[in-house]
């Protein structure tokens, strides 16, 4: 019997879909994942495997196959764990005659059925909401960055059997929505970019840093960190979102 869920694969700041194709059939009891698996990936079988035990959750004895499409696409982390693990019991019938085309799977198990924090769940939400997919179950410690996401349901999930008992219907879970964030913060200063000739690679590189809010090295020749205003206007452009 062959089941599929859906989930997101990060390449970059590039989110692309997955396809978690789950096949259940005859033969040795068995698993393997296929698709271009990091060790991560691989390793997801024995989480699953003990999630779905420590759930009281029914687990099928027999050969499994579990195919991560597209195949040519690296497939990296643990976020795949809730997509494999909700395949598996739909073959195996605990989850009713649901469809699953809307949905969207993202979080790492714990061997006692928890959902862990992932990353990245921001861009995962972006590429969910732009493959045309409606829900989208996050791990419950990443509501605030997913919820601000306009126009996808985001649901908070934290554990395994908590998403069972959602998809069959038996409890209910209000979709997540952040506050507005305020990405633009004013920071008063006397100097500016305008103050410093030159170093326009230097204040490109700043500029996307304070945009993505990332860290940033600067390496130079002594002379160029002696400017007192140049480092004085890095601090304060550091300290701005823009």
């Amino acid at each position: 019997m062959l089941s599929t869920t859906y989930s997101i694969a990060l390449s970059g700041i590039e989110g692309s879909l997955v396809n978690v194709e789950v096949d259940v059939g005859n033969g040795l009891p068995s698993w393997d994942i296929v698709g271009l698996p990091d060790a991560v990936v691989r390793e997801s079988k024995e989480r699953v495997r003990t999630a779905i035990k420590n759930s009281d959750l029914t687990l099928p004895n027999k050969k499994i196959v579990v195919n991560l499409a597209p195949a040519h696409t690296k497939k990296e982390g643990a976020i795949f764990d809730l997509a494999i693990a909700i395949g598996i019991l739909k073959n195996a019938n605990v989850i009713q005659d649901q469809s699953l085309e809307e949905y969207i799977f993202i979080g790492e198990l714990s061997l006692d059925g928890s959902i862990n924090k992932v990353k990245g769940i921001l861009v995962m939400c972006m590429a969910a909401k732009a493959f045309g997919k409606t829900k989208i179950l996050v791990p419950y410690e990443n509501r605030f960055e997913a919820g601000v996401v306009k126009d996808i349901n985001v649901i908070p999930v934290k554990n395994l059997k908590e998403v069972v008992d959602l998809l069959n219907n038996k409890t209910k879970i209000e979709p997540f929505v952040s506050e507005s964030i305020n990405l633009k913060t004013v920071v008063d200063t006397k100097i500016d970019f305008s103050d410093v000739r030159g170093q326009e690679n230097v204040k490109r590189a700043l500029e996307i840093v304070a945009a993505g809010s990332h860290n940033c090295l600067l390496i130079g020749s002594p002379r160029f960190w002696k400017n007192h205003a140049f480092r004085k206007i890095t601090y304060d452009f550091a300290r701005t979102n823009i």
